[in-house]
């Protein structure tokens, strides 16, 4: 059985989260919104496309690329679909689906084609009413992964009519009428108001649900607290890692009761030593933790949580709690994302600070055109040596390559943490 999805919705207008469809009223960041979602417990994002010229739908493709650069969870779009490039265009900017809405004429011929083109799976629809499903009962069967129900009261007839699974809408927060949509087989997840509102404890929700037996998407710890050895104090210390950058950002230390609350909460959860009190992270300051995992020693004596840290995660403003140096033996860093982001960085300082001399500045003084053709020698290169008996050149060659392609990437702008976001949605 899959999981039940809890599903916020975006509409994005001029590149900017508004209220709703018919409320322009700016609500806040867009990117920090989307960002709380992710690490609130959120499954998935529908982003509608509010656009009315294409102008306006080029914003906000390029927004929705943006916000899927910088978050893991699902994003699905829609709005101003109006040629199978609009729909391309959202799935290169890496939207996981693109949804049609039906009450446009051209909708399901539209989506065939993406469908036949693209995959079944890249495909919903959003319908608000029941005759449009009875009167295209098999071309939604083939043509589309999943429907967005606008409207909760016609639930019990599109049952009757289609087996394609479906996210509803909910106009409010009712607890009994929740579970008892997400108990329907062909329901795949819920939409809603209170969803998109930052107050609601999704984490508290989903717990809920799984309590009563709805399969949900939460932490479902592999160990018990029993499992740990604990130090004299009754605790086990906790090392905190930034969860994309591996920095090490603070060590502290949980309890029982810190422990269930941070699996329960999502949000790290530790008791101070000092005040003898139990302490979530960020409750004061903002500066939240977001778990992204929990991970034991060999020994059972010791946590590694990777997190999401909202702001600095040290007392004194510092990202790091660990930033006073004792001693420092210089040596070569030899982790090949370091070297990367390394040599990178060191050409961006050459187009900054020009030195005379400098091979580097050199490229960027002649232009793109010098550099795209120096990048064509390298890639010419790369093949000669490849075809050559003796391959040991071949690392000298790429490692050209990469070089050059490092000064491409700093003339146009372009950052390794954007590739290896690209890469990783591939």
């Amino acid at each position: 059985m899959e999981y039940k999805n809890i599903v916020a919705t975006l509409y994005l207008k001029d590149g900017k989260a508004v209220k709703a469809l018919d409320d322009y009223t700016v609500i806040g960041d867009v990117y920090e919104l989307c960002q709380m979602y992710n690490d609130s417990g959120i499954d998935k994002i529908i982003i509608f496309d509010m656009s009315t010229d294409d102008d306006e739908h080029e914003e906000n493709v390029h927004t929705i690329e943006n916000i899927n650069r910088n978050i893991e969870i699902k994003v699905c779009a829609g709005g101003n679909i109006n040629r199978i490039d609009d729909v391309r265009k959202l799935l290169y900017a890496g939207c996981i689906q693109v949804i049609f809405n039906a009450s446009k004429p051209t909708a399901l011929e539209l989506a065939n084609e993406a469908s036949n083109k693209f995959g079944k799976d890249r495909v919903l629809l959003s319908v608000n009413n029941v005759d449009f499903i009875f009167k295209n009962q098999q071309k939604i069967e083939d043509t589309f992964h999943e429907l967005l129900v606008m409207d909760m009261e016609i639930i019990d007839a599109i049952d009757n009519l289609t087996s394609t699974p479906y996210v509803v809408y909910l106009p409010e927060f009712d607890y009994k009428q929740i579970k008892n949509i997400l108990s329907r087989n062909t329901v795949r997840g819920i939409s809603g108001k209170f969803i998109n509102n930052p107050a609601t404890d999704i984490m508290k929700l989903k717990s809920n649900l799984s309590n009563d037996g709805i399969k949900m998407d939460n932490f479902e710890p592999k160990l018990k607290w029993a499992d740990l050895k604990l130090n004299s104090d009754g605790m086990v210390p906790v090392i905190v890692q930034d969860y994309r950058t591996d920095e090490v950002l603070m060590l502290a230390y949980m309890n029982e009761e810190a422990f269930n609350n941070t699996i329960s909460s999502g949000r790290m959860t530790y008791f101070s030593r000092s005040r003898q009190e139990l302490w979530i992270k960020g409750l004061t300051s903002g500066h939240f933790q977001y778990v992204k995992s929990l991970t034991a020693d060999c020994d059972f004596d010791t946590i590694l949580a990777k997190v999401s840290q909202v702001g600095a995660a040290c007392h004194t403003g510092s990202k790091s709690c660990f930033f006073n140096e004792i001693v420092k033996k210089e040596y070569v860093d030899k982790n090949p994302l370091k070297v990367l982001e390394s040599v990178y960085n060191d050409i961006v300082d050459r187009k900054e600070k020009p030195r005379e001399g400098s091979y580097t500045n050199a490229l960027f003084d002649k232009g793109i055109d010098e550099i795209l053709k120096k990048l064509g020698e390298e890639c010419t290169e790369i093949v000669i040596a490849c075809k050559n008996p003796d391959s040991t050149k071949i690392k000298f060659e790429i490692s050209d390559f990469m070089y050059h392609c490092m000064v491409l990437m700093v003339e146009k702008g372009v950052t390794w943490e954007e590739i290896a976001l690209e890469l990783s949605q591939r």
